[in-house]
């Protein structure tokens, strides 16, 4: 069974508030947490069904950055302590995670009795590897994460991959920010790894078929900071390209996004947000900071809460065996899995109407419109003569 259709992204913006609470009980910088919330989903409060598997203690295990990061990382944990209440607790590397790292934040997480463990991100394949075989009676849930990462000839039988066609999220936020009349086009990345080049590239696409329907010529600069959290040296160069002409950059990368919006804040300039719903960071905190106005013109989002929401409750419903050991990999083909926010309060496109949106989405869904899907740093999305894509080392 895989992940039942619904239209994920319509709550997008409440987990990440629920998010900011749950989050801070905890130190993102220390190798543990606990969660203390209060909103336990009825399911882990009330026992599982009849024949189904009770949850007992939920871990979640990440690789990179902070748990309030208002992005991948809270996303994710927004579903778990949502859902489990205090029956929680995550797991963050003082620094850069290795192999070695992962695999003792998944030994932490197995001796302090979670028997499910949400790993995040690519990188945790090959610590995968090792934990399925070494802890068989232990459920795994692996967010952007494939066979291929994992390195096995199948997907364990006790892990279940979830992914996301991000490709297509970032196609609709670049057709939709060039239609609206941005010519001037930045993309800042964390680092190159498979998910936020699909953001990247899908974004290129988009804006170019834009720019192609315009008939308008268009610059976009291109790069990857290297890590997922910003910084002087990153706000530097975000507000280097602002001076120089760069209207709107796609922040995409976890914390990030930071240095984005402070160089946007200080040159008018605008950002596009990354995982779920950002516009609720610039309506709360560009008034604290003086600013007249919110960057955010709009969000490339997946269904990270609600995805893995909805695995957990597949666990208690005693439906694992139909997920177990597959890898669900979730496109507007499969429902509103990845797309724009369209809550009046997030749509702040001056021309781009919602009309045109849904038609844009339509075409994708149908397979009438194909957005490629390559993750190969090396191969670089094709263009147009309208489209000029600046990539920088």
């Amino acid at each position: 069974m895989k992940i039942s259709r619904r239209n994920f992204l319509a709550v997008a913006g409440a987990a990440a508030a629920a998010a900011a609470l749950t989050a801070c009980g905890g130190s993102s910088a220390s190798s543990t947490s606990t969660a203390s919330s209060a909103a336990a989903s009825s399911a882990a409060a009330s026992g599982a069904a009849d024949g189904a598997e009770k949850i007992t203690k939920v871990a979640l295990t990440c690789d990179t950055g902070t748990i309030d990061d208002e992005s991948f990382n809270q996303a994710c944990w927004a579903a778990v302590s949502s859902y489990m209440g205090k029956n929680c607790q995550y797991y963050i590397p003082e620094s850069d995670a290795s192999d070695e790292d992962r695999e003792t934040m998944i030994r932490l997480a197995v001796n302090e009795g979670a028997d499910v463990i949400v790993c995040v991100g690519y990188l945790y394949g090959a610590s995968l590897a090792w934990a399925a075989e070494q802890y068989p009676n232990i459920k795994f849930i692996a967010i952007d994460v494939t066979q291929g990462d994992i390195g096995t000839d199948s997907i364990p039988a006790n892990c279940y991959c979830i992914t996301f066609k991000e490709e297509q999220a970032g196609y609709l936020a670049g057709y939709a920010v060039v239609k609206d009349g941005y010519t001037k086009l930045g993309f800042l990345g964390g680092m190159a790894v498979p998910a936020v080049i699909r953001y990247g590239y899908g974004y290129v696409q988009g804006a170019d078929a834009a720019a192609k329907e315009l008939g308008t010529n268009i610059d976009i600069n291109y790069f990857y900071g290297g890590q997922f959290y910003g910084d002087a040296n990153i706000t530097s160069r975000m507000e280097g390209w602002y001076a120089n002409g760069t209207q709107i950059v796609f922040a995409c990368g976890g914390g990030i996004y930071t240095s984005a919006v402070e160089a946007a804040l200080k040159n008018n300039g605008y950002v596009v947000g990354v995982d779920v719903d950002q516009n609720y960071i610039g309506v709360n905190g560009v008034a604290k900071d003086g600013y007249a106005y919110n960057p955010f013109i709009t969000s490339a989002m997946k269904g990270l809460s609600e995805s893995v929401s909805t695995a957990l409750g597949d666990i208690e419903a005693g439906e694992w065996s139909n997920i177990a050991a597959t890898n669900g990999n979730f496109g507007l083909e499969d429902g509103d899995y990845v797309g724009l926010p369209t809550a009046d309060d997030s749509w702040n496109f001056k021309t781009f109407t919602k009309d045109e949106y849904e038609t844009l989405k339509t075409k994708i869904a149908s397979g009438e419109l194909v957005v490629d899907n390559s993750s190969d740093d090396a191969t670089k999305p094709t263009v147009s003569e309208f489209t000029k894509v600046n990539y920088i080392q």
